[in-house]
């Protein structure tokens, strides 16, 4: 079979990031000629958004009610879950796997399997936590360290989360780097920016460090405007009484709210990427972004950088309320930027990954004895 017409399975969940670069990544490998079928795990989103990603991506769409590894109750329940993936792969006759998380690579895969790093809770803990791995997460990344030893190649969107992951894990070697990307919304800046900030993402996570956020809303005279779910699977809860909240919005509504080039801020303490960020600025909105290595690595001289304190970050935002000038030339800068980061370059990152497993040639991470 020509490696081009070759059927990939691809995980998926709904919950964050994952879904858009699904979609897009699914939509990009049809147009290379692969054939896709996406398992989508955890919650589903209602049946009129799955069916507008049938038609948007070409890719089959199946709802397996399967747990994620981060909100299963159990290390059995990750283990199951990846077994029926793998019998998913047989059954539809796949020829690869491409998961969205490395926990589902422990299964025994007839194919070759391509896991991606978007995030772990072993490095979210490193960012956001303090004291040694509590016990319900320090399971699951005992299991991705097992499937990162499994999969026959990993990716990872930045070179700093590569590097993070290596270290959590003990890898021989870090994931190969495929940037995340999207397509790019070419809209031409029309009239004056919004004179207000603007976040976006699961605000309930405290590695977005949305609570921050609200306090420094209480010290601008700026509104901040925050699309996103406040509450989280597990039961976390974002309180916020300053931000502007706006819900969870979708593609349309975000895209909305960044023509109109409010500065967008993402105080984050734990990032790998930053899909947000990436729309932002294609958008020509200003960034004020956390000194963290992600956001270094992807946007230095494009952004401006602050540390996480809410004087910082006021003082940061106030600064390019004062200076429209800066703040155009940053927007502009963003823009630029963000044209490195489009979705054919993902595309064809993943694609070669595909080729040289399909065609038999030996993977940058070959299978490592499991831990």
């Amino acid at each position: 079979m020509p490696v081009r017409s070759s059927h990939v399975l691809m995980s998926a969940d709904a919950l964050g990031g994952v879904w858009p670069y699904t979609l897009d990544l699914a939509e990009g490998l049809g147009r290379d000629g692969f054939r896709v079928t996406v398992a989508l795990m955890g919650p589903a989103p209602a049946p009129e958004i799955i069916a507008a990603a049938e038609v948007g991506t070409g890719a089959r769409f199946c709802i397996t009610d399967l747990p994620l590894d981060w909100t299963a109750d159990s290390a059995g329940s990750v283990t199951e879950a990846a077994a029926a993936l793998a019998r998913l792969a047989r059954e539809a006759g796949a020829d690869l796997v491409h998961l969205h998380s490395p926990a589902l690579a422990v299964a025994a895969f007839d194919v070759p399997v391509v896991a991606v790093c978007h995030s772990c809770v072993t490095t979210w803990w490193a960012a956001c936590g303090s004291g040694p791995l509590p016990d319900d997460l320090a399971w699951r990344g005992a299991l991705v360290a097992r499937g990162c030893r499994a999969a026959d190649a990993l990716l990872a969107p930045t070179s700093a989360f590569a590097e993070a992951t290596r270290a959590a894990y003990g890898l021989t070697q870090p994931p190969r780097v495929v940037r995340n990307g999207r397509r790019s919304s070419c809209r031409a800046a029309v009239g004056e920016p919004a004179p207000h900030a603007f976040t976006a993402g699961r605000l309930w996570d405290g590695g977005k460090n949305a609570a921050l956020l609200d306090r420094v809303a209480a010290r601008t005279r700026w509104t901040i405007r925050a699309a996103g779910p406040v509450e989280g699977p597990n039961g976390e809860r974002l309180a916020a009484g300053h931000l502007r909240l706006l819900g969870r919005l979708d593609d349309a509504g975000i895209a909305r709210e960044l023509a109109r080039r409010p500065v967008f801020v993402s105080l984050a303490r734990y990032e790998p990427f930053g899909l947000a960020v990436l729309e932002a600025a294609d958008a020509g909105c200003a960034l004020v972004l956390s000194d963290i290595p992600t956001f270094r690595e992807l946007w230095d001289g494009a952004a401006l950088f602050v540390p996480p304190e809410e004087e910082a970050a006021a003082s940061a935002i106030a600064s390019l309320a004062d200076d429209p000038g800066r703040r155009a030339a940053l927007g502009a800068a963003a823009r630029s930027r963000a044209a490195d980061h489009s979705l054919a370059a993902m595309v064809e990152g993943v694609s070669g990954v595909f080729r040289g497993l399909l065609a038999g040639r030996p993977a940058r991470h070959l299978r490592e004895a499991a831990a």
